[in-house]
């Protein structure tokens, strides 16, 4: 009798001692899983492919990887005269290799762009439904869920008040295609943030954003801390966090980081910060330093512990 007891006392202590093995193992990858989440940081640091000379490129990862960025924005391809966007990601097989190189480096796909509207009339283009829905296909492709459209030079509605009503109406067929894959058009303009509001007020469409540029915000001497406030959070659906070429972020006497994170912080905004310019003139050419001293900056002041 003793001997059973004995026994089962032994039995007892040996799955309690598997019980508290598995539940230690249990709670380190619980451990592991959390610390996997909780390196993705609140603010994102990407830069353009096609400002660092790798429109298209599989090279643009392995660059933006170089140069110490979160991620990509990846273009549509130049555009000109042509019927859609000169662009291979329409290639399944294209869009999967970009895919597993980001894959590969660790790096997030911040947005698709359409930069060919920089020089393009959006307002006057008699295609725009297809280039869009071009852009469309290739986000649900790459499972990206914001693209980048900037109304450019020959639809700034600062200079040409009288395309408003066009671009409006663009914009809501836009928003409606944009609703129905599911993803965010980002719209970027000259307008200072009372008009922008009022443009989104008439679009009407949950799916059209302001993409805020602070470029665009300094040439016209306006406060970019105050507009962005004044957008908040949810008509901002990513920013082009970068002046025009002159000096480095951190050089720039028009560029504040510190107060725009603080003001970003408040709005409780996250997403990309995606470096467009600010390129040293003196040696504007050199790629990988510029952009590296930018995004070296960026992640000082918005990803700092």
């Amino acid at each position: 009798m003793m001997r059973c007891k004995s026994n089962l006392v032994g039995a007892a202590a040996l799955l309690l001692a598997v019980f508290l093995s598995a539940c230690e193992t249990h709670a380190a990858d619980e451990t592991n899983s959390v610390k996997i989440f909780a390196a993705s940081p609140r603010y994102k640091i990407a830069v353009c492919d096609w400002m660092i000379l790798k429109r298209q490129k599989l090279g643009a990862f392995q660059l933006a990887n170089d140069i110490g960025a979160d991620g990509v924005e990846v273009d549509m391809g130049s555009l000109g005269q042509r019927e859609t966007f000169a662009s291979s990601l329409t290639n399944t097989a294209n869009c999967q290799q970009f895919l597993a190189k980001a894959r590969e480096l660790n790096l997030g796909i911040s947005s698709i762009a359409m930069s060919g509207f920089y020089a393009q009339s959006f307002a006057e283009r008699t295609n725009v439904l297809r280039l869009v829905q071009d852009c469309v296909d290739t986000m649900k492709a790459m499972d990206v869920k914001i693209a980048f459209l900037p109304l450019g030079v020959n639809s700034d509605l600062l200079k040409h008040p009288e395309l408003r009503p066009q671009v409006v109406e663009r914009l809501k067929l836009v928003g409606a295609l944009a609703e129905k894959a599911g993803v965010i058009i980002g719209v970027e303009t000259e307008l200072d943030a009372s008009e922008q509001i009022k443009l989104l007020d008439e679009v009407g469409s949950p799916a059209i954003k302001i993409y805020y540029n602070l470029a665009s915000a300094i040439r016209h001497q306006r406060d970019y801390v105050k507009e962005l406030r004044q957008l908040g959070k949810d008509r901002v659906c990513q920013i082009h966090c970068s002046n025009t070429d002159g000096f480095w972020m951190q050089n720039d006497p028009q560029v504040n980081a510190p107060n725009l994170k603080s003001a970003l912080d408040e709005m409780n905004w996250s997403g990309w910060l995606v470096i467009e310019r600010s390129r040293d003139t003196n040696d504007v050419h050199n790629v990988k330093k510029n952009y590296a001293a930018n995004a070296a900056y960026l992640k000082s002041i918005f990803q700092k512990p």
